[in-house]
């Protein structure tokens, strides 16, 4: 809704490159709105167009099973999911969403509310990180995507934790 957002929130992508050094091969990230996803592309094009790196990474958004309309593709009346910062039926930014995903040849996937406390737990009992079950879908989906060989051993993958678990 407010495009100033989406301009600050794509420098989470810039620390990310800055930090590897190069951009990852794919990219995990929580949808509700559908904000961070569409941000976080806008600013790999703008490195890829300043020549700071070679390829945008394969962006794959996550989204709970009951609350995915951009899995569904329609619009959920009445989402319903542990992750309540993305509990959201029709997000605000589904356009700039599905450009990220179908220009990086990504997907948009859905996983579990038991996938996703179960990836939180993971999360806080190995790195010592108390996210919000939002942040975890992200762990979730790449976790189901390794364990199925989507990704190829090797790959640097990013999942995006948007938030501290005593929010939710």
């Amino acid at each position: 809704i407010n495009p100033f957002r989406l301009e600050g929130q794509k420098t989470g992508s810039f620390e990310i490159v800055d930090e590897l050094n190069q951009s990852p091969d794919y990219q995990f990230m929580p949808v509700g709105n559908a904000g961070n996803i569409s941000s976080y592309f806008m600013g790999y094009k703008l490195y890829l167009e300043r020549k700071k790196i070679k390829n945008i990474p394969t962006f794959f958004g996550i989204q709970a099973e009951n609350s995915a309309p951009l899995v569904d593709g329609k619009i959920i009346e009445n989402p319903s999911t542990v992750a309540t910062a993305i509990r959201i039926g029709n997000p605000a930014s589904s356009d700039l969403a599905k450009e990220a995903v179908n220009d990086s040849q990504g997907e948009f996937l859905k996983v579990s509310d038991e996938e996703i406390i179960s990836a939180q737990s993971l999360i806080a009992k190995h790195e010592g990180i108390f996210c919000e079950p939002a942040s975890a879908i992200s762990v979730a989906g790449a976790l189901r995507d390794i364990e199925s060989g989507k990704i190829p051993d090797g790959s640097s993958v990013v999942c995006t934790l948007t938030g501290h678990g005593l929010k939710d």
